[in-house]
């Protein structure tokens, strides 16, 4: 089971950077490319967000998020005051790495993906019901960090598992409480080794709608938006997986 969770975690966080027609994609190519000719080598800074905007006419957002990629694959490394620096030159190796794990692991992926569907809705909608203001201002504190840690792969993830976890205990059953962090302490322990990030505008766009059902004490729409938020994972991988075959 440890396998198929770590390998469910490497396609929900790193499958976003082999879609295709993606400006950000187009943006990790550049990357890829200067960081494997050897033009920016290991130990190297590379252009600011602002000088690779103007490099390649594309949006900023573009750009950070193919940074944060690369961050997030131990490609690059974000050095707090100083830019950003190349941290290992195999990217094609990292990305073929995934790849071949997400193909051979498809339907053991879509396992993890369907119990958490199944667990966290109802999780959801009961956490509705019994939420009280220490739970809903965990929550919002939770969400609050995520936004903050969007370019720290970590942290973020962290957040996230927190955010999920802090719903269950709201649900008032420990039986799910428990099944999430049996999930969460190995998915989190591969997090560490791989060192991977989120598309993180859809985890939080997802968990703001969570969020603002449970303010409202909806447990129809907290139920709605969990099995969304993991029904479009779902719908997302054969999807990701056809254009690669």
């Amino acid at each position: 089971m440890k396998d198929v969770i770590q390998v469910y975690f490497i396609w929900e966080i790193v499958m976003p950077i082999i879609r295709k027609n993606n400006i950000s994609q187009q943006v990790f190519a550049f990357l890829q490319k200067n960081i494997e000719n050897g033009t920016w080598p290991v130990g190297s800074k590379i252009p600011s967000e602002n000088e690779l905007t103007k490099m390649m006419d594309v949006s900023r957002s573009s750009v950070r998020t193919a940074i944060q990629q690369c961050i997030a694959l131990n490609i690059l490394e974000s050095q707090h005051g100083r830019g950003t620096f190349v941290k290992n030159s195999d990217v094609r190796g990292v990305v073929n790495t995934i790849h071949t794990l997400t193909q051979s692991d498809y339907k053991d992926i879509l396992k993890v993906l369907e119990f958490r569907k199944i667990i966290e809705s109802g999780s959801a909608a009961l956490a509705a019901e019994r939420m009280n203001n220490t739970h809903l201002d965990k929550l919002q504190a939770i969400l609050d960090t995520m936004k903050k840690k969007s370019n720290e792969p970590i942290a973020f993830v962290q957040a996230d598992m927190q955010f999920h976890l802090e719903i269950s205990r709201a649900s008032g059953n420990v039986l799910i409480e428990s099944a999430l962090q049996s999930i969460f302490g190995q998915t989190l322990r591969s997090s560490q080794q791989l060192n991977l990030l989120f598309g993180y505008k859809d985890g939080v766009y997802y968990h703001n709608k969570i969020l603002n059902s449970m303010r409202n004490k909806d447990s129809d729409q907290a139920k709605m938006w969990m099995e969304e938020h993991m029904q479009h994972a779902m719908d997302m991988l054969p999807k990701i997986m056809s254009q690669d075959r």
